[in-house]
């Protein structure tokens, strides 16, 4: 049994294709996670199978080959751009005599590097538990041996044990942290839906550059860079449209091709605020060759947090990166806005932006001329001004209160399920 060796800065990188179209990722987008995580690569080692092998991952001969590489080249760690199992990352090790990590480990040491706020740690850290704990049982089986000799021996808890049970007991210990952090985000969440504040929600593949279109639009300050997973804590801005009135801007952690499912998991709390958002801007990095398929990884993973219902506005990014594009509203066949070009590092289609997400979310709001009857008054005039929906209200000779009131749509079609078909009769044509 040889020792673990720690994770080091200097990476032997593997990265196969496969014919097989599930398991199929990026080289490019690989090597930009490396660098993201401060580690230098030495070499690349690449090869083409049709499924992974059970041992290896990779065949026997490519498995010798870079382990023959590490020696020559005093590699720290090989890093594999797919997901390895327990047993195929231990069999690599026993063969390697180094530290093997899989894309799953990497995304999450980047992640680890990246949490800043108290929430954002505490979600890496569940994460990084379930995906150890699955690397004990096949990893760690040295520690199965129980002591022996004269007065130790016994029924007693061997260290594999001991370990599961306080991965156990930590996780546990997060999830109840969380819990509290989830109760507090939704508190403020149902604060802002009394208020009839709308929430838009900035997604995307990660360095599409939402961070730096958040900047643009609020002038937050938060960090911005070109590198993959720049931003992981979530951060909400208050802004003004018109003739929406406040809205609350929130910049959420980017997405990436076969994200681990341990983080999606982790970043529920984060990820609520996606899914209770009114509408999504979709921020592309229209530059990108590749950006369709960025957009499709996108929607996997909003449908994997049941976010895939919530409206979207397509926000192309980047056109400075591009010689035809201008900055322009595009149009569904209905004349809704669907896209918009612009570029947030240059300032260019801001304007145009602010019109588009206007129009969207003006769409969604109804406004209605009401002559409520005395006996209806009290509870109903009550509601409007718990809502903040009230514009304009008067009497008329009859005792009637005229009031005009404007909502989100949604909004109103719950007043009419509460209050029944008599509340259509409110309406004044």
């Amino acid at each position: 049994m040889f020792d673990r060796y720690e994770a080091g800065e200097r990476a032997v990188l593997v990265h196969i294709n496969f014919t097989q179209e599930g398991e199929w990722e990026d080289l490019s987008e690989f090597e930009m996670l490396v660098s993201s995580a401060g580690v230098s690569s030495l070499q690349v080692v690449t090869g083409s199978r049709q499924s992974p092998h059970p041992k290896y991952y990779v065949g026997e001969g490519k498995a010798q080959e870079i382990a023959q590489i590490v020696r020559l080249s005093g590699a720290d760690i090989v890093i594999f751009n797919h997901a390895l199992s327990p047993a195929q990352e231990r069999n690599l090790e026993s063969l390697c005599k180094c530290r093997v990590l899989d894309r799953t480990g990497l995304i999450l040491d980047i992640f680890a590097q990246r949490a800043r706020t108290h929430e954002g740690k505490l979600q890496v850290e569940l994460a990084q538990l379930r995906h150890i704990s699955t690397r004990l049982i096949r990893g760690w089986t040295h520690l199965e041996r129980q002591k022996g000799g004269i007065g130790l021996r016994g029924p007693g808890e061997t260290q594999l044990e001991t370990d599961r049970r306080l991965l156990r007991d930590r996780i546990k210990a997060i999830l109840r942290r969380l819990e509290k952090v989830a109760k507090q985000r939704e508190q403020g969440r149902r604060a802002r839906s009394r208020a009839q504040i709308p929430t838009i929600s900035l997604v995307g593949y990660t360095n599409a550059g939402k961070s730096t279109m958040f900047n643009r639009i609020t002038q937050a300050g938060v960090y911005a860079a070109d590198q993959l997973f720049a931003t992981l804590d979530p951060t909400l801005r208050k802004i003004d449209l018109a003739d929406v009135g406040p809205a609350i801007l929130a910049d959420t952690v980017g997405f990436i091709r076969h994200l681990p499912h341990d983080l999606v998991a982790a970043f529920k709390a984060t990820l609520q605020e996606t899914q209770e958002a009114d509408i999504l801007l979709h921020v592309v990095d229209a530059s990108d060759e590749r950006f369709r398929e960025n957009i499709g990884a996108v929607h996997e993973v909003l449908e994997e947090i049941d976010a895939h219902e919530v409206p979207a506005l397509l926000v192309m990014n980047k056109i400075d990166n591009l010689e035809s594009q201008s900055p322009r509203i595009e149009r569904d066949e209905d004349g809704v806005p669907r896209a918009v070009w612009v570029s947030a590092m240059e300032g260019v289609g801001i304007e145009l932006l602010f019109d588009a997400l206007t129009e969207r979310l003006a769409s969604q709001m109804v406004q209605y001329h009401l002559r409520i009857p005395p006996q209806h008054q009290g509870r109903i005039r009550s509601t409007f001004f718990q809502m903040k929906c009230i514009q304009q209200e008067d009497y008329d000779q009859d005792g009637n209160l005229l009031i005009d009131v404007r909502m989100q749509q949604v909004d109103w079609s719950r007043l009419e399920k509460r209050e029944g078909a008599v509340f259509r009769d409110f309406i004044v044509t």
